[in-house]
C-alpha cells in the first residue's frame, strides 16, 4: 500500500517523463488505494489531500533506504508511528475472520494507512528485509519498490524500466561496436 500511495501521489519522475503532482488527487488516492485494494471505497478530496501529505512522509523512508541510511528511515518510521498512534487489535468485520489492524476505531482514513503502511515498514526495517525496499535505477525514474524476488537484486519499479535500460544499453554497445 505505502508503494502506490507514493508512487501515485508523489511528483517526480515515472519511466523516463516527467511525472508531476497529479491534478486531481482524489483520482489517484483511489489509484493507489485500489492497488492493494481493487474495492476501496470512494475517496474525499480531504482524504486525498492527507493521503498526499502521508505519501511525502513514506517517499522518505524509501529514499533513505536506497541511499543506505537506515538511521533517517528507522526515524521517519518511528515518528509516524507515534504521529498515527499505531497499535496491533484484532478486528471481524465484513464477514471476514479475524485479522490484524495497526490503528483503533474511528480514525481518519489517512490517519488509519499512516498506522498500517508504518508498522508495515517497520516490520520491514526491523528485520532481514530492510535492504528489500528501493527508488527504482532507471535514468529519469524514481517510482519506488519493494523487492519481494527470490534473491532480493531488484534494481527497477517495473519491467518498463529493466526493458528501457536493458534497450539503452544494448544500443550502446551496438553503437561502440
Amino acid at each position: 500500500m505505502a508503494v502506490g500511495l507514493v508512487n501515485e501521489l508523489t511528483p517526480g519522475e515515472r519511466r523516463g517523463r516527467a511525472f508531476p503532482q497529479p491534478q486531481d488527487l482524489v483520482v489517484a488516492a483511489a489509484q493507489g488505494l485500489r492497488g492493494g485494494y481493487p474495492e476501496h471505497r470512494e475517496v474525499t478530496g480531504a482524504e486525498a489531500a492527507e493521503l498526499a501529505d502521508l505519501a511525502a512522509h513514506l517517499r522518505v523512508v524509501f529514499e533513505a533506504v536506497a541511499s543506505q541510511d537506515l538511521d533517517a528511515a528507522a526515524h521517519q518510521v518511528n515518528r509516524l508511528l507515534d504521529e498515527s498512534r499505531a497499535r496491533p487489535m484484532l478486528s471481524r468485520h465484513g464477514g471476514e475472520p479475524w485479522h490484524l489492524h495497526f490503528h483503533g476505531t474511528g480514525g481518519t482514513m489517512s490517519g488509519d494507512w499512516a498506522a498500517s503502511c508504518a508498522t508495515g515498514l517497520a516490520i520491514v526495517l526491523g528485520g532481514e528485509f530492510a535492504d528489500r525496499l528501493g527508488v527504482c535505477t532507471a535514468p529519469h525514474c524514481d517510482r519506488v519498490y519493494v523487492d519481494v524476488s527470490r534473491n532480493g537484486a531488484r534494481r527497477f519499479c517495473s519491467t518498463a524500466c529493466q526493458n528501457r535500460v536493458k534497450t539503452a544499453a544494448f544500443r550502446a554497445r551496438a553503437k561502440g561496436g
